[in-house]
């Protein structure tokens, strides 16, 4: 009985990882890489998101939307209605 010797195999376990317990001595630097990798992708699909949103209906007048702040089409809506707006004060105290 007994169950050694017949098949060889490594006493240690090696992989390009570094094993179970790494812990590489640039790790830090590793980390900071890949945060700063994952921030930089994840604003520029924002970014992207945000000039492609489209909108059929817009949202309604202080009500809470967050997208408001940074949606291109509602942006651009809220300023030519906010325009019209002061137009017509601006009418209504000139007399035009």
């Amino acid at each position: 009985m007994g169950g050694g010797g017949k098949i060889p195999y490594p006493k240690h376990v090696w992989s390009p990882a570094g094993g179970w317990y790494s812990q590489p001595g640039n790790w830090k630097a590793n980390t900071a890489i890949m945060a700063t990798v994952i921030v930089g992708i994840t604003a520029g699909m924002w970014k992207l998101s945000a000039e492609r949103e489209y909108r059929t209906k817009f949202p309604e007048e202080g009500r809470f939307f967050p997208s408001r702040y940074w949606s291109k089409q509602i942006k651009e809506h809220e300023a030519q209605k906010n325009k019209s707006i002061t137009d017509r004060v601006v009418e209504k105290v000139t007399g035009n």
